[in-house]
């Protein structure tokens, strides 16, 4: 899906639910800016200054070792999040050209097609996975690493647009329960080798334990993988929730003005947030493992910053300064390839700037270079957008 950029900051008159939302892609740049570079401007700049608020921010951005949860730990959840609000939308030229208004109550024949789409784009997810983790190296079956941040993207909002497809909201609402509670009564319930039930730790839980049994090639952590087998289903959960937001969306302006909108949005993430936090203290927050905790926290806290964009953007129609997030959020893939190794940015960076970069004191020269890449990944992303080049998987 593509959108044109409106540059203006009259406040947002009432209007039917747009068939996009530009803050959905501004939150998606703005999550996919701290993994392209984001994150390596923070950490420079807290080293060249010791600036309090900067070392506080750098630290936010490495993930926790096991259990908690940092700013760096939801990043990956929000984006699953923003693959489920994106769905409703999605579909509503497909619902309207065949006169229903639930994806559920669409003929067979027209579930079909969009089976064949979702299953082409997850495949075509895990591939990319798997070259993201060096797969073209070529170094055989035992050295590669099957699971992905991109694979469980797609498997995830795979599933979830299944059930998406062929539940009614009530049905959707009882398979995040089952999908929840599931998880939770397998991982406390069912004995490991060795280990027994309820253990979990990176080597004696059952989620480690079935990714040792049953997932391919090499584990990312030796012993487990965090993006590993089990722990798909609760993320399924995740990109659910994504849904359950987007059909709000879309049909709460019939009912509520924006700035409601906004308001049920924040109600919503407080409340799950506090749910997570509640469900943590016998089930302890976990990206690693992707816990049912986890998921509510950082579902509450995706809503939360969702509210944020919806508000400032869509709601009061201040866009401009969105614009450099925009332009991550429309081409969001093919930033994440580029800058997990498919473009060397730092050494362009130092190749066009670093006698400029190399005039600063020693300690800024590194943030003078993470200045650069980013500044080139836009100027990227930039020419891109004005072509109207974007890549859609």
């Amino acid at each position: 899906m593509q959108t044109a950029f409106v540059p203006t900051s009259a406040p947002a008159v009432a209007r039917p639910a747009p068939a996009r939302l530009l803050s959905l892609d501004a939150l998606r740049g703005f999550d996919m800016f701290w993994i392209m570079s984001g994150e390596h401007i923070v950490h420079t700049l807290a080293n060249a200054t010791g600036w309090a608020p900067a070392v506080w921010l750098s630290g936010q951005l490495h993930h926790v070792e096991w259990n908690g949860c940092v700013f760096y730990d939801m990043i990956f959840p929000l984006f699953l999040f923003i693959a489920g609000v994106s769905m409703p939308y999605s579909m509503q030229g497909k619902l309207s050209r065949a006169g229903v208004s639930r994806p559920d109550e669409l003929a067979f024949a027209d579930k079909r097609s969009i089976y064949r789409t979702m299953l082409r784009r997850t495949l075509i997810l895990l591939a990319l996975g798997m070259i993201v983790n060096g797969a073209l190296q070529l170094k055989g079956y035992h050295e590669t690493r099957f699971a992905s941040v991109l694979g469980r993207i797609g498997l995830a909002w795979f599933f979830a647009g299944l059930i998406y497809l062929n539940a009614d909201l009530k049905k959707q609402v009882l398979w995040l329960l089952a999908l929840l509670l599931g998880y939770w009564a397998a991982l406390m319930l069912v004995p490991v080798p060795g280990f027994g039930p309820g253990v979990l730790t990176p080597e004696g839980s059952l989620t480690s334990y079935v990714d040792r049994l049953l997932l391919p090639g090499r584990l990312h952590r030796v012993v487990f993988d965090p993006e590993g087998l089990l722990s798909t289903l609760p993320a399924i959960g995740t990109a659910l929730l994504g849904v359950f937001t987007g059909t709000f969306l879309k049909t709460a302006s019939r009912r509520y003005s924006g700035t409601q909108q906004t308001l049920l949005l924040a109600g919503a993430g407080v409340v799950l947030i506090g749910l997570g936090l509640l469900w943590g203290e016998v089930f302890p927050i976990s990206k690693r493992l992707w816990t049912s905790s986890f998921v509510l926290y950082a579902g509450g806290w995706s809503l939360l910053f969702l509210a944020v964009f919806y508000y400032l953007i869509d709601v009061r129609g201040w866009q401009r300064w969105a614009f450099p997030f925009v332009l991550i959020g429309t081409n969001s893939i093919l930033i994440y390839l580029a800058a997990e190794g498919a473009v060397d940015f730092a050494h362009t960076a130092d190749y066009l700037l670093g006698g400029l970069i190399h005039l600063a004191p020693p300690d800024w020269q590194p943030v003078g270079l993470a200045l650069g890449v980013t500044s080139l990944q836009l100027l990227l992303l930039y020419g891109l957008y004005r072509r109207a080049i974007f890549l859609k998987v």
